[in-house]
């Protein structure tokens, strides 16, 4: 009784973050929350996997900042990993992954990197100024643009069917 439940809602949860998607078509754009979202087909090729016909689609996916609202993860002075970094999700459907493709497109927020310079000694035991980059934060600034390209793989004679989501 109980992992019944619990398939439902991890169903339930599943088919709810797919209610928030739409559907968006070669040139199309869309608007999301003050983020104007845009889809384009940049190349298609017939090929063969495993001896079946396949079209292959390089795409590219931008999004703008329309809004007056800036998105900004600020990094702590410690090791910090950050996974939500993301802005929209571009989902196609009917993509197969064969031969290590792509099934979605992520648009994620930039990283700001700070030149940090250090001290140490070196091998030789000399004391040394050494420069690394580090990220400190991820940003998405009002009129700024992300862009992003895949290869999508799907069965032959149709076009890729790609919803997209915002992810803030």
């Amino acid at each position: 009784m109980k992992n019944s439940l619990l398939l439902a809602l991890v169903i339930f949860l599943g088919f709810g973050a797919y209610l928030n998607a739409q559907k968006i078509s070669d040139g199309q754009s869309i608007d999301l929350n003050g983020m104007s979202v845009t889809f384009n087909i940049l190349n298609k090729e017939s090929i063969e996997v495993g001896g079946k016909p396949f079209d292959r689609y390089k795409v590219s996916a931008t999004v703008k900042n329309n809004s007056d609202k800036s998105y900004n993860i600020r990094l702590s002075s410690f090791p910090q990993i950050v996974s939500n970094i993301g802005i929209v999700e571009l989902d196609c459907i009917n993509a197969t992954g064969a031969k290590l493709t792509s099934k979605k497109i992520q648009l994620k927020m930039k990283a700001q990197i700070i030149n940090v310079t250090y001290s140490a000694y070196d091998k030789s035991g000399k004391f040394t100024n050494s420069t690394i980059p580090v990220t400190g934060s991820y940003y998405f600034d009002a009129g700024d643009s992300i862009s992003d390209n895949a290869i999508f793989i799907v069965p032959q004679g149709e076009k890729p069917d790609v919803s997209v989501r915002s992810l803030k």
